[in-house]
């Protein structure tokens, strides 16, 4: 059985020696296996339990009793209900050895006070019941710290689990914000750019309708044709006819005349687009085609806000990712220049792929990055410029 009722509880004198023996004068009243009342002289006491003298050693070992511990003090006499177990018998002393079990925190903190008195020699009054009583005298039960009492495989592997999770959520957190925090003071964004390609123009020379004749490649060679139109006669005679050509008759007889020409290419070129559908009607001067030429490296022009001037200069890397692609293109700037001259807000520059990119990217929109990093010259120029 236990020997407290409340096991997660510790009193505050157990770190000292807990079954230090003493004589106090008192009794132990209990009732035998009979039902009758037995009183027996205490031969010494501690915190653990008693011994008594039995003559008529009626008490065998692991017999169990109920009874109460009475003390006769100086002023008054104190009782303390235990329930008690016999451990020992001496059969030549007749010195029986019991141990306490089940005493209450108020019952244990009086028992050991009149021990503590005891051995210290010095008289125990009714005050000095009432205020061990009064206080608290107990504690919660120390953690084991013992190489035994620590937690199984299972319970290990969810706390290196749990602290790994922690530690990467801290990581990405971390990265996340010196990510930000780098890309607003060593990145600059172009405010808009686009693949640019030098292109020439197609346009038609006379009223009427168009025809493409350009292959499926969409290559054609200088000279080629690439389209046909076909004019009225009307509008290739108009400028041409005096007043008496002009009459009713003649022109509509002119208008239902058709004449058909051809449009050839510039240079050997790649068509970038068709501006006029097949069929569809268009004025003189319209652009009908934008042609490429081949031998031309396309480029990127970017725009940047005026106050990024020093990073947008001449030599510097770029980085750029064209619309549609998912790795990053890199590049130099050959040329910066005002846009559209004179005074303005922006400034344009030319951006020089590293790799060729292909015509047919003609207008995409492309995102700039400048990464000029932290560099020692860089945080001398701040430095500078905070009057450090």
């Amino acid at each position: 059985m236990n020997t407290a009722v409340n096991v997660n509880v510790v009193h505050e004198s157990e770190a000292q020696r807990q079954h230090a023996r003493v004589k106090i004068p008192a009794q132990v009243h209990y009732l035998n296996k009979s039902r009758e009342r037995v009183e027996l002289q205490l031969c010494d006491i501690s915190a653990g339990g008693f011994s008594v003298i039995d003559n008529q050693q009626a008490m065998q070992i692991g017999d169990f009793h109920k009874g109460r511990l009475q003390f006769k003090l100086d002023s008054f006499n104190l009782g303390i209900d235990i329930e008690f177990q016999v451990r020992s018998v001496d059969s030549d002393s007749k010195r029986i050895g019991c141990q306490l079990h089940n005493l209450k925190p108020r019952e244990q903190a009086t028992l050991r006070h009149l021990i503590s008195a005891y051995l210290g020699g010095e008289l125990v009054s009714a005050g000095d019941l009432l205020s061990t009583l009064q206080r608290d005298n107990f504690t919660k039960a120390r953690k084991n710290t013992s190489s035994n009492a620590g937690m199984g495989v299972l319970g290990r592997l969810k706390a290196v689990t749990f602290s790994l999770a922690i530690f990467l959520v801290g990581l990405a957190a971390f990265g996340f914000i010196f990510k930000s925090v780098y890309g607003l003071y060593f990145v600059t964004h172009a405010q808009s750019a686009l693949v640019n390609v030098p292109s020439l123009q197609v346009t038609m020379p006379r009223e009427g309708t168009v025809q493409s004749l350009i292959g499926a490649d969409g290559s054609v060679a200088k000279g080629a044709p690439i389209a046909s139109f076909s004019a009225s006669m009307l509008e290739m005679l108009k400028g041409h006819l005096n007043d008496e050509q002009l009459s009713p008759a003649n022109i509509e007889s002119l208008f239902g005349k058709q004449v058909k020409g051809t449009l050839t290419s510039p240079c050997d070129c790649q068509v970038a687009r068709q501006l006029v559908a097949d069929g569809q009607f268009a004025s003189k001067g319209d652009v009908i085609f934008e042609l490429v030429p081949q031998n031309t490296r396309a480029t990127v022009l970017a725009s940047f806000p005026y106050r990024n001037f020093a990073q947008a200069r001449i030599g510097s890397r770029a980085s750029f990712m064209v619309a549609g692609e998912e790795t990053p293109r890199y590049g130099k700037i050959v040329s910066s220049s005002l846009h559209e001259g004179g005074l303005a807000a922006d400034i344009r520059v030319v951006i020089e792929p590293e790799q060729t990119l292909s015509s047919k990217l003609a207008g995409q929109p492309v995102e700039v990055l400048l990464d000029r990093g932290p560099s020692l010259d860089w945080m001398i120029d701040k430095a500078l410029a905070a009057g450090l």
